[in-house]
């Protein structure tokens, strides 16, 4: 509000917000979020009416979310070591850009934010920009629409874990599919009343014969395009470094072995009497294709 009352003093507030908005192209991120609710909310096939009152009120509760207040604990040196408390007056902090994934005390009232309310906001374009979970965000919760990097505080023990976590970005019409479809038929956004529905309808009769029902809008890499990113805080000669080295081997052959059963002793003996470059080419011959109406032989890739 500050910067844009510094803008041409003149004119009324109204009117500089009108235009700040036009300046930053506030129309197109609006076009992205609503066709992203049609399908979120499902609505594709709804009355005009029905769609618009449903993405207003869904729109209007997640610009309503609050910062969240966060205490600040004072730590202190002493003669027996290090004091912990709150400070006096207690020390508050406004999170204006990442959140906690869970209930959250506003910043104003004593009224709480429900974590409902929090995946929604991080599913727009609009803040929170960087949402913190702990393992209770890795199964049944998607964030892909405006997310398409993990970062791990910690590695998961197993590939199953890993593979759920970074499934949670990697979903229909996700984020990174988005940005490279932009990328590649931004010229068809003009085709219709919907440019994300035209840019789509693009991509699907440009595709390869031989391409699944995935693509484009569960795959559509393109060559320095944007990709599903996994970030480790792994510190030099930590555990987790080590770790990462064996479970990327061991993701291989989780995909391999995806619904086999007892797949967890078959994942050991391969992992046992198998090298890396064999598994890397076993994995390649032995995937299954789970794409609907698939047409090529033995693949099944779940990678995110």
């Amino acid at each position: 509000m500050a910067l844009i009352r510094s803008i041409n003093g003149e004119e009324p507030y109204w009117r500089r917000a009108l235009e700040y908005a036009l300046a930053g192209n506030l129309q197109a991120t609006l076009d992205e979020y609503t066709h992203i609710l049609k399908d979120d909310l499902g609505l594709p096939d709804a009355p005009p009416a029905r769609i618009s009152e449903v993405i207003a009120d869904k729109a209007a509760a997640v610009l309503a979310l609050r910062t969240s207040n966060v205490g600040v604990d004072d730590i202190r040196p002493s003669e027996s070591g290090l004091t912990w408390g709150m400070p006096v007056p207690v020390m508050r902090m406004r999170m204006r850009f990442a959140v906690r994934f869970g209930d959250e005390k506003s910043d104003d009232s004593n009224a709480r934010t429900r974590a409902g309310n929090v995946r929604a906001a991080f599913n727009s374009p609009f803040w929170p920009f960087v949402l913190v979970s702990t393992s209770v965000g890795q199964e049944g919760l998607d964030f892909h629409p405006y997310c398409h990097a993990v970062v791990h505080w910690n590695l998961p023990s197993n590939p199953v874990d890993l593979e759920q976590r970074e499934g949670r970005v990697h979903r229909y019409k996700g984020h990174a599919v988005r940005k490279n479809l932009a990328r590649m038929h931004r010229d068809a956004a003009t085709n219709g009343p919907d440019p994300w529905a035209a840019m789509f309808a693009k991509a699907v009769s440009d595709r390869p014969a031989d391409s699944s029902d995935l693509v484009p809008f569960w795959l559509f890499p393109i060559e320095g395009g944007a990709q599903i990113e996994r970030h480790v805080l792994a510190s030099p000669l930590s555990r987790d470094r080590a770790k990462l080295t064996a479970l990327r081997r061991s993701l291989a052959v989780y995909r391999m072995v995806f619904g086999q059963p007892r797949q967890e002793e078959l994942m050991e003996y391969l992992l046992t009497v198998m090298p890396g470059e064999d598994l890397a080419r076993m994995a390649a011959e032995l995937r299954m294709d789970l794409a609907p109406g698939g047409t090529t032989p033995a693949r099944c890739d779940l990678a995110r």
